[in-house]
């Protein structure tokens, strides 16, 4: 058999034998680098850490990412300014006088603009820095964990490769500011405003990356690199704690507040300042976190707004990733109460007590994991949870990093080697509890998500036309 019809049909097998889920991009989150160099992993694990080397492989098959790839050019004149538009904002060009249809140009720029809170402007994907940045930051944390899970330096080369486009060659590298993020346009706008520092939340992600490849050292990941990108992250850090639109980001307090910490903390701990990034983890929880949770565990703030389950999850993936970074740092946040004496596991609790209506109950589900590994589930109540709507959600990425957390039964009903004994484990919340692999599931087909990846038809048929 050649070489090329070896590929073929191992592309075949890869594609029809192992079934895959959809990729989803986690609204936030932080695993300690030393937990995944360890490979200390119980083997309920095992098809979890394989969905995070397929995603690795199916998001690299896109990018390298840059902001010089728009078409749309930055107030500045500078393609390598981040640049987006203000999601909810909508032109209004009733009072504009214009006797002839404008172009889309001149209703940017002649129209004012008026906000419509959860009603997306679809033409905000004109601009694709977002996107982008997202898909960067989740194809380079996939990629450090793949190098690490699969031990192949393929993984890690692509991660340096995608780190550096975005950040540090001369001809795509992003300028260190957010100056034109989520701008809302029209005759009195063309600037970024405050809420565009949001966009780059998943910095988290990013860094989370550089420190797996840092710590396995990785040979791909070079001191130059290194060096390099601590000085970019430097001029990044003085622009969020400086500039006017950062500092009013990092004032509020909702949801854009929480991230704000998010993302300044890993920063700093990527530039090796951990007494700043302590001290960041600290201001949060001293000041925003206080009024974010009441009593009954409901985050006001947030459901208020037009989708309150969405931003409920949101806020608590965001709220648990500050909580990781503070425990990475030597800062215990979990046992915190806020002002009205409830906590992250109290606002998590709520959360699953409401019905989703017609939004995404999913993006609750790595949020519901994370809070029964912290704080205990001795009484199978978020293991229960995720079984009831998600049976095989230990099969997701999110499962290997929310240890110890029950399976259901999982990896026994496919076909794995789950260990049934019980294993006493003491959280970082301080709690204790058992947590046993012995729990019982239905003997069911894997369903959810897809059984074909896109990315694998794509391969399969340019290896095909190759061959053929």
């Amino acid at each position: 058999m050649s070489p090329n019809i070896f590929v073929f049909f191992s592309l075949l097998a890869i594609l029809f034998v192992r079934p895959v889920l959809s990729i989803t991009s986690y609204a936030n989150d932080f695993i300690d680098p030393a937990y995944i160099i360890a490979k200390s992993f119980n083997t309920t694990t095992d098809k979890a850490q394989g969905t995070v080397i397929d995603w690795a492989n199916n998001l690299n098959l896109d990018g390298p990412w840059s902001v010089v790839n728009k078409t749309a050019t930055p107030p500045s004149g500078d393609k390598h300014d981040y640049m987006s538009w203000a999601p909810y904002s909508w032109p209004d060009c009733s009072s504009v006088g214009n006797t002839t249809a404008l172009s889309d140009e001149e209703v940017w720029t002649t129209c004012p603009y008026v906000t419509r809170d959860g009603e997306f402007n679809p033409d905000v994907g004109l601009v694709t820095d977002s996107n982008a940045f997202q898909a960067m930051s989740d194809a380079v944390l996939y990629s450090a964990l793949a190098w690490v899970l699969g031990n192949q330096t393929a993984y890690a080369t692509t991660a340096a490769m995608q780190i550096r486009t975005w950040f540090l060659d001369t001809a795509t590298a992003m300028n260190p500011n957010l100056d034109y993020g989520q701008m809302k346009r029209g005759p009195t706008g063309q600037t970024g405003a405050h809420t565009g520092v949001l966009d780059l939340k998943c910095m988290t992600k990013v860094a989370n990356a550089i420190l797996i490849l840092r710590d396995s050292g990785s040979t791909e990941w070079t001191s130059e690199l290194d060096s390099q990108m601590v000085e970019w992250t430097k001029k990044y850090i003085s622009w969020l704690q400086t500039a006017s639109i950062a500092q009013e980001e990092g004032s509020a307090d909702n949801n854009h507040g929480t991230f704000y910490y998010n993302q300044l903390a890993s920063l700093q701990i990527l530039a090796n300042d951990k007494n700043g990034a302590y001290q960041t983890i600290k201001t949060y929880f001293e000041k925003q976190y206080l009024s974010q949770i009441d009593a009954q565990g409901d985050q006001p703030l947030e459901s208020a707004r037009t989708r309150p389950f969405h931003y409920r999850a949101y806020n608590l993936a965001a709220m648990i990733t500050n909580a990781r970074l503070g425990t990475y740092i030597g800062f215990n946040a979990w046992t915190l109460p806020t002002s009205a004496g409830s906590t992250i596991q109290t606002a998590a609790d709520h959360a699953m007590s409401l019905s989703a209506a017609s939004e995404q109950e999913s993006e609750l589900y790595p949020v519901v994991a994370a809070v029964g590994a912290v704080y205990g589930d001795p009484d199978n109540k978020y293991a229960g949870y995720l079984k009831q709507r998600e049976y095989n959600y230990a099969i997701q990425p999110y499962f290997l990093w929310n240890q110890p957390l029950s399976d259901s039964g999982y990896t026994r009903t496919t076909g794995g080697k789950a260990s049934a004994s019980a294993t006493t484990t003491t959280h970082k919340s301080g709690a204790t509890h058992k947590s046993s692999a012995s729990d019982t599931s239905g003997d069911v087909a894997l369903t959810h998500g897809r059984t074909v990846f896109q990315a694998g038809i794509v391969a399969i048929l340019a290896v095909s036309a190759f061959v053929l």
